[in-house]
């Protein structure tokens, strides 16, 4: 017999609890407990046998196996996921709406031409589906598409089809019959997701799942579904914006550090392998402007060269405005009160607008010196010099402090054809670089980058 209950849950965490509670035992959120109704069956327990019974193994006696990797049609998408879709992996990508995560998903699958496919959509219709398929240019016959929202309808699906590729899109929209709750509650989507990482499991599918994501930018849902998959993928950027970037943050089958960039077009989404070239257009084509400098970042382990640009110009009110976009406006601030300090510029009845180029959002510390650069060669009118790129993180003090990966950044510069890297001092201790064209300036202060710009 069946017996329903009400339990409440942590829309956060997960985490049950038998009466309603205004801070969550297990995460410590505050108002987070929303009750459901919760059916539980009843049946005996089952005792395993001593033939059937597991036993612990050393470390010695596991044998390594290769996990077999199935190649996806977008090389970003292998780099980020380490390889390719691992057999019986559960991948969830997440996104704002209408980032893209659909698109970059139907793309890759329809461009797969050698597995069987089933998608499984919750929110569009086959017509809709079908025009999406026709815009990217794409149609392939061994993608087979199901509209549908129940679980237990689609473990048939997958039983009639036997799929070598499942897509569920998305898992926020999928409800199973057994539970007395709304499609998207913290039971549905545990409970959904639990029975389709089983069957992922069993039979060595690969499932990619779609899901949302709430106002504050993390997954929709409980953390428990983080827990359960294997990798979980961000796509991020703002729809405003070309370019997207599938950035990883778990993933048990490769590094997270990696992370893709592509650019969306009118045909779909596109692969960016060069991001250095489209991301600073103008100083490539020798453009002498003020108020332009070029810093090398890393996201992840993948340096790129972008283009920083500021503007400053008299205060027109009586408050000074400070307008940045796509770096942390607290470091900008930082960043101001240490030219003032410790080289002297008057940027306090300033108006301050910094911009970093292409709409991307860098947190890389290694940009305060391209920042600086920029803000400086505004200030004084004076272009920096082409072919000049800079990296290097700024202290209080005005010292410039060594970053990480100093090599793959020079080497970086060399190859997008720089003519001059800034970079900090003492920082290329046993590195060789002598095969390198680009030329190396060390510094240790804020003054000394300015008079190698400038002078």
């Amino acid at each position: 017999m069946a017996k329903t209950k009400s339990a409440w849950f942590c829309s956060e965490c997960g985490a049950e609890s038998p009466k309603w509670q205004g801070r969550c035992p297990a995460c410590g959120a505050w108002n987070t407990m929303v009750e459901e109704k919760v059916t539980v069956k009843t049946s005996r327990s089952l005792t395993l046998s001593r033939r059937t019974q597991s036993r612990p193994l050393r470390v010695s006696e596991i044998e390594i196996t290769n996990e077999p990797r199935l190649k996806m049609p977008s090389a970003e998408l292998n780099r980020v996921l380490g390889g390719g879709l691992v057999a019986g992996s559960l991948v969830l990508i997440g996104g704002e709406p209408g980032i893209g995560k659909s698109t970059l998903v139907l793309q890759n699958i329809l461009s797969i031409r050698s597995k069987r496919v089933l998608y499984i959509s919750g929110e569009e219709s086959p017509q809709q589906l079908r025009m999406r398929a026709d815009r990217i240019g794409k149609l392939n016959d061994n993608v087979l598409i199901a509209c549908e929202t129940s679980l237990e309808r689609i473990l048939e699906h997958l039983e009639t089809i036997n799929p070598e590729v499942v897509v569920v899109d998305s898992i926020q929209t999928i409800a199973s019959d057994e539970i007395e709750s709304l499609a998207g509650s913290v039971s549905q989507v545990r409970e959904c997701s639990a029975r389709l990482l089983k069957y992922a499991k069993e039979t060595g599918v690969p499932i990619m799942l779609i899901g949302h994501i709430n106002k504050e930018g993390s997954i929709a849902g409980p953390k428990v579904l983080e827990h359960i998959v294997d990798a979980v993928l961000q796509f991020e950027g703002d729809r405003h914006y070309l370019y997207r970037i599938l950035r990883s943050i778990k993933n048990r089958f490769g590094s997270t550090s990696e992370l893709g960039i592509y650019e969306m077009c009118q045909h779909g989404l596109r692969e960016v392998t060069n991001p250095s070239e489209m991301l600073m257009s103008s100083t490539m084509a020798g453009e002498a402007l003020s108020g332009s400098a070029v810093g090398i970042t890393m996201e992840g382990i993948r340096p790129f060269l972008i283009e920083v640009q500021a503007l400053v110009s008299t205060a027109a009110y009586g408050t000074p405005q400070r307008t940045v976009t796509g770096f942390d406006a607290k470091r900008m601030n930082m960043l101001l009160a240490v030219l003032e300090k410790r080289v002297g510029f008057k940027l306090g009845q300033k108006d301050v607008f910094l911009n970093i180029a292409g709409g991307l959002k860098v947190s890389d510390t290694a940009l305060d010196l391209a920042v600086v650069g920029a803000i400086m060669s505004s200030n004084v009118d004076m272009p920096v010099p082409h072919g000049f790129c800079m990296a290097g993180e700024i202290g209080l003090s005005g010292e410039i402090r060594p970053v990480t990966r100093i090599e793959q950044r020079v080497r970086e510069a060399d190859k997008l054809g720089m003519t001059t890297i800034i970079i900090p001092r003492n920082s290329l201790k046993g590195v060789d670089l002598s095969q390198l064209d680009v030329r190396i300036v060390e510094v240790r202060t804020v003054e000394e980058a300015f008079r190698a710009l400038f002078t």
